[in-house]
Formats: C-alpha cells, structure tokens, sequence
C-alpha cells in the first residue's frame, strides 16, 4: 500500500505490486471471521478496555485520516479504486479486530452511553 502510495503515475514499474479486488475480498474475508465471533454492537464502543485494544483504535483513527486523504488525493489524480476500498477495509478491521483482542483476552468493551457522565454510571457492559 505504501509504495502504491508513494510512487507517481509516471514512475510505476510494470511489476510494481498493486491492490486488487482480490485483496480486498481477502481482506473482508478476514473482516467477517473476526466478527462472527462477536456479539452484535448496542452502542458506540469507547477505547481503553485494554493496550492493545487502544493502540488498535489509534491505527483504525490514523487509517481512517490516511482514507480521507486518500479520497481528497483521487479527485485531483488518477488512484486505483481498490486501494481506496483496501484503506477503507483496513480501517474497519483495525476496528473489528479492537473488538476481537477484548473478546479472546475476556476484557468487557466500555460502550457510550448517552448521559451516562451526568448518571454516574461507568458505560461498562451489564
């Protein structure tokens, strides 16, 4: 992804690796696996149940900026449709797989609820 990223139209190499639709029936493949084994979401899920949950958020939060700019990027030059659709894969399985760590660590996931600060209440899982 990088090095598609990185390369200008004219400097691509005919070997050069590309995204395909390949890979991102791959990688939704992979989406759908980690998320059968989860329970179907009530509410927004707030980060920090555990690191390594956290850290996969900030990727899903970077991924999602790198998609924006992507997008932006596609207007003004010629990008491969399948590498906008892989960036916006990837971020929803950095958010998936955030789910899939507290579930196979046995972690609660904290869930927003509304008013929840003026309640009192923590937004844990009941």
């Amino acid at each position: 992804l990088g090095s598609i990223l990185a390369t200008l139209p004219q400097d691509v190499h005919p070997n050069q690796p590309r995204i395909t639709a390949a890979e991102v029936e791959q990688l939704e493949r992979e989406l759908d696996e980690a998320n059968s084994a989860l329970t179907p979401l009530r509410s927004f899920v707030l980060p920090g149940s555990g690191r390594l949950e956290a850290e996969l958020h900030v990727c899903r939060t970077v991924c999602r900026r790198a998609e924006r700019l992507l997008v932006k990027l596609a207007r003004e030059q010629d990008v491969p449709r399948e590498t906008v659709q892989y960036l916006n894969r990837l971020s929803d399985a950095f958010f998936v797989w955030s789910r899939w760590v507290n579930h196979v660590l046995g972690l609660e996931e904290t869930l927003w609820q509304p008013n929840a600060a003026a309640s009192g209440s923590s937004g844990q899982l009941e």
